[in-house]
């Protein structure tokens, strides 16, 4: 059986008193840091193959001379590492606090930069270190900067190696803001520049502003997010559930209509939030009908403020209704209520029967495009409303409309049934295949979700996004 080959740590801490031979360019370490993590073993450097040289250290790339010496200690039988190697032990055995301190003391940049291109160090000290490092205020194409923000993406994000370019894309740094899930991390992209993005088909939005929607923030970055006093921030931390309840009250006074809208939106405001938006405008009061839990004493709220019939009939949208109140919500006289209530997916069967017992034909469109109702509804709509565009526009965009009535509506060869059809992934795949044909369909295929399966990256992310 073959002895097992020394392992550098082992080699080290048995060579007091001898030499490493390294040949080839300084690597991530320069020959100071190498000769002071090598004082703890007594051992030292040297360039030349000396009689008390106890193995050598290779980079991947070697002048002529350096190969010679290679060879020689190659005869001499050497133990040879490679410099990667070697990096990686000085790597584990860094004292992250002494480090830290040294470059405190410092302010040494170039180490900083060199240390964050480290793979082998943990990210915990990565962290630390990105929070030290200083970005260039002045020069808009910094390659350092360029470099530390492909260290992060490529540290944190999974890049196939066939999509290597979505590291030079804002997109891609947007996406690191938005899934990280270390507070610590989140911290130090609030340090980086605030690159704004744009997403397609979206508004611009920075990078503080994707860090304040982030579930995974704690108060010591809400805090740092609130110092920069910027309105767009504010309203995404405004959105975000775990943004607590006392700084959510702090905006209700506030005059901009995004911040209103979004702290609306947030399902985690108390009752004295809930009714003190109630007098807001529209476009708020629209969002806290819309998305809020209602239980009674909410709608008790609701009623008193005598809100016109339109306005009023949202809560029919709203799929956090308590039972009480759908109950009471249900023998309501305002037609355009119990419509859109008609489309709500959290309905019981019973509850559901129950509107279309009603007979209002303004409801039946959105019955006809509600997941929840029963086979039998569904094929007495289509039977019944066969002359009626809207309804069968619905019939073709809902799940779950039987196959047989999906064929049936794709013969008809309408371009405004087909745009349901082609958002519905109960469709059969050979004629989502046909569909595929018409370009006019190519923007509700996009939200099809067994096409968003398929190309779930082409989607998620703009290949011509600008980049860094």
């Amino acid at each position: 059986m073959m002895n097992e080959k020394t392992t550098l740590k082992q080699l080290l801490e048995t060579s007091e008193g001898r030499q490493l031979l390294f040949l080839g360019k300084e690597g991530m370490f320069t020959t100071k840091e190498v000769a002071r993590f090598l004082k703890k073993y007594k051992v030292t450097t040297t360039q030349y193959l000396e009689e008390s040289v106890v193995a050598v250290v290779e980079h991947h790339r070697l002048n002529p001379v350096e190969e010679d010496i290679s060879n020689e200690a190659y005869d001499q039988k050497l133990p040879l590492f490679k410099l990667s190697e070697f990096g990686r032990l000085l790597s584990a055995e860094i004292n992250d606090d002494e480090l830290l301190m040294g470059i405190k003391l410092t302010n040494d940049q170039a180490r900083v930069y060199r240390l964050l291109g480290n793979e082998n160090i943990s990210d915990a000290l990565f962290v630390k270190l990105l929070r030290m490092y200083e970005w260039d205020n002045e020069e808009e194409d910094s390659r350092d900067d360029r470099d530390v923000i492909m260290y992060t993406l490529s540290r944190y994000i999974d890049i196939k190696p066939n999509e290597q370019d979505l590291l030079y894309s804002y997109l891609t740094l947007r996406r690191l803001a938005t899934e990280a899930i270390d507070p610590n991390l989140l911290l130090a992209l609030i340090g980086f520049p605030n690159f704004v993005f744009l997403v397609r088909g979206k508004e611009k939005i920075s990078l503080r502003e994707t860090i304040a929607r982030n579930p995974n923030i704690d108060k010591e970055i809400i805090q740092k997010l609130l110092s920069f006093r910027d309105a767009k921030i504010n309203a995404s931390l405004c959105a975000n559930p775990v943004t607590p309840l006392e700084t959510l009250k702090t905006f209700v006074s506030s005059d901009d209509p995004r911040v209103l809208l979004y702290l609306a939106s947030n399902r985690n405001i108390d009752q004295e939030i809930f009714e003190t938006l109630l007098n807001k405008e529209e476009a708020v009061v629209s969002e806290l009908l819309r998305v809020q839990d209602i239980d009674l004493t909410r709608l008790e709220a609701i009623d008193n403020k005598n809100f016109d019939e339109a306005l009023y009939a949202i809560l029919g949208a709203n799929q956090y209704l308590s039972e009480e109140v759908l109950m009471a919500l249900l023998v309501s006289q305002n037609t355009t209520l119990i419509a859109y209530l008609s489309a709500n997916e959290k309905l019981s069967v019973s509850v559901i029967e129950t509107i279309y017992e009603r007979k209002i034909e303004e409801s039946y469109m959105y019955l006809a495009s509600n997941p929840a109702l029963p086979e039998k509804l569904l094929t007495l709509l289509h039977d019944t409303y066969s002359e009626q565009k809207e309804i069968l526009v619905s019939l073709a965009s809902n799940p779950s409309t039987p196959q047989k009535i999906l064929r049936e509506l794709f013969e008809k060869e309408d371009l405004e049934i087909n745009r349901g059809l082609a958002t519905n992934a109960s469709v059969p795949f050979e004629l989502l295949d046909s569909l595929k044909i018409d370009t006019r369909l190519q923007n509700e295929l996009s939200k099809n979700p067994v096409f968003i399966k398929e190309y779930e990256t082409v989607l998620d992310y703009d290949k011509n996004a600008v980049q860094f």
